[in-house]
């Protein structure tokens, strides 16, 4: 037991200094950033913090007039400029188009923050494969148009790609099994793309973030009913995100401590069935 303890200390302690709060403001003031899925939730917040330290930004989403409220706030919280492009990630061909938008709009990309979802429904698996495939569209495919489009510019610029994750890549969940599938294949293929970035002595960073159960509008209205588990902040999940990329960290988790939730399954796998044997469906 006392070997356990001393090991989690150690962990803990490691961690604790790698994650230490390094972020210096200035390094993206100035910054050019394209964010998606900024229409609302933690994308909104994302660009809220980008403009207090002012950043130039370009944001998109389906919804035109949410975007263009987005907008006038960042402008006021000080964005060197603020931008919308309207961009419907399930159309192949609008990754390319908002990326071409931004690149006119601001010469250039710094950071490339990819945080957009498709709708699903939180409910058990009914077989609907179809919505599984048009769900990779949205969540998985489209992230990998932007970035193909994004890698030379950024190689140029030293820049960063953030890419919005969830804990339930790393624990699968019951009754978002089409929503974990897009979240496993992110993890796979940036965690892949970090590795041959690496080999590559590439000057452009992967940033992937874990985040733990967000309280955004649309999370809240989709879990009421089926789980109690507490919910934080979107605003300080998007400047823990902000916060990561602009350090270059390869992984990073909020909250905090969902990294050692991921640590204790994978030493002790058995615990999740044993959970979910108490469960009932009824």
């Amino acid at each position: 037991m006392k070997g356990y303890l001393s090991f989690f200390l150690l962990i803990a302690a490691l961690t604790a200094y790698m994650w230490r709060d390094t972020f210096d403001p200035e390094s993206v003031r100035g910054a050019r950033v394209l964010i998606t899925g900024a229409s609302s939730g933690i994308g909104e917040q994302m660009a809220y913090h980008y403009s207090k330290f002012g950043a130039q930004i370009v944001i998109t989403a389906r919804r035109e007039e949410s975007l263009k409220k987005v907008v006038q706030k960042c402008l006021k919280l000080g964005a060197k400029a603020a931008l919308y492009v309207t961009g419907d990630m399930s159309d192949p061909a609008d990754p390319e188009k908002v990326f071409k938008y931004t690149m006119e709009k601001l010469g250039g990309l710094d950071f490339l923050v990819l945080n957009h979802i498709g709708n699903t429904n939180v409910e058990l698996w009914n077989g609907d494969w179809d919505h599984v495939r048009t769900l990779m569209q949205v969540n998985f495919v489209s992230y990998l148009q932007m970035t193909a489009a994004a890698l030379p510019v950024l190689e140029t610029s030293g820049g960063s790609i953030i890419v919005v994750s969830s804990m339930v890549a790393k624990l699968p969940s019951p009754y978002v099994a089409p929503y974990t599938s897009t979240k496993f294949a992110l993890n796979g293929f940036y965690g892949s793309l970090q590795t041959e970035l690496a080999l590559k002595k590439s000057n452009v960073s992967v940033s992937i973030l874990i985040l733990g159960l967000i309280d955004t509008e649309s999370a809240m209205n989709k879990i009421r009913g089926f789980t109690t588990m507490t919910a934080y902040p979107a605003s300080e999940a998007a400047l823990s995100i902000i916060k990561a990329g602009a350090t270059r960290q390869k992984e990073a988790y909020y909250p905090w401590f969902h990294y050692f939730t991921c640590l204790i399954n994978n030493i002790f796998p058995f615990m999740k069935d044993i959970i979910l044997s108490g469960l009932s469906l009824d």
